[in-house]
């Protein structure tokens, strides 16, 4: 008996495996590994034709962001960003300026005020032309203090070095007024020497317009109609992607794409004024640092 008691307690006794509970707990894990497979696939690749998903070039499904001015400013009111196109890519900034500023920079301006021209092509000279019936002035870069803090806006919206910028230019536009569809970017040499090609336009609306002057896109891509504004354009308004001017709105446009090649859809133009008068501020902005 004493041997067969240390033969037991010297070599342990074979422990019986219930085989069919591991092929279950194996199988089940298989299974929990290709649902989160499918789920995961699912997630991240999206049904085409889902009524979620937002549709190309469809302008209505584009999402709006919010900013907030700090609550401790008297004039403290909502400001967002509201992007409007892919094709130039454009979007506006409601409220980029205050009322004040707006008749401020319209204030200093009317003394100066000629009549607007346009860019030869073949010289890069400014001449006077029928496509453009406005009249302007241009405010020398970093005027004034009122003007610097704008400009300094303008850099911290579009990611631009103040630096880059050329001087603010003012317009107005009366009853009958207008620019015909036009590029922002140069097709000469001559006036890329300093600064580089035009990268980017912010045209500042000063005055509300009580019909026509819009701005208009006409190479755009989109369902212009679908805009909840659509009723409210002018017969040039429904031309493309048009922008109804606002006091204190600012209109963002690129015009050249993210791989630095030239967008012929950022063509663009003024629509005759209508009713009313129109006055707005333009900053364009240079891929190099534009001496003034």
């Amino acid at each position: 008996m004493a041997g067969k008691g240390r033969q037991f307690y010297g070599k342990a006794a074979p422990r019986r495996v219930n085989t069919s509970s591991a092929t279950l707990l194996t199988y089940g894990m298989i299974i929990l590994f290709f649902g989160l497979v499918i789920f995961i696939s699912l997630r991240i690749l999206s049904i085409p034709g889902d009524k979620d998903s937002p549709k190309p070039h469809d302008l209505t499904t584009i999402a709006h962001a919010s900013v907030h001015r700090d609550g401790s400013d008297a004039e403290a009111k909502d400001q967002w960003v509201e992007v409007i196109s892919w094709e130039p890519r454009a979007s506006i900034y409601h409220g980029f300026l205050s009322k004040e500023e707006c008749e401020y920079l319209i204030s200093i301006a009317k003394p100066h005020m000629e009549k607007s021209s346009v860019v030869d092509t073949e010289t890069g000279k400014s001449k006077d032309s029928r496509v453009r019936t406005s009249s302007g002035t241009f405010l020398a870069r970093g005027r004034d203090k009122i003007v610097q803090t704008i400009e300094k806006r303008i850099a911290d919206f579009t990611f631009i070095p103040v630096e880059h910028g050329e001087g603010l230019q003012i317009l107005h536009y009366e009853v009958g007024q207008k620019y015909e569809p036009h590029f922002d970017y140069f097709m000469d040499e001559f006036n890329t020497q300093n600064g580089g090609q035009r990268i980017a336009t912010l045209l500042m609306y000063l005055s509300d317009v009580e019909e026509g002057g819009e701005t208009v896109f006409p190479a755009a891509a989109g369902n212009f109609s679908s805009l909840p504004w659509w009723n409210e354009l002018s017969e040039c308004g429904r031309g493309g992607l048009s922008v109804k001017p606002k006091m204190g709105d600012a209109l963002l446009f690129w015009s050249m794409r993210p791989d630095a090649t030239l967008d012929p859809s950022s063509l663009h133009g003024g629509c005759p004024v209508i009713k009313g008068n129109k006055w707005s501020s333009t900053k364009w902005m240079r891929v190099h640092e534009y001496k003034a």
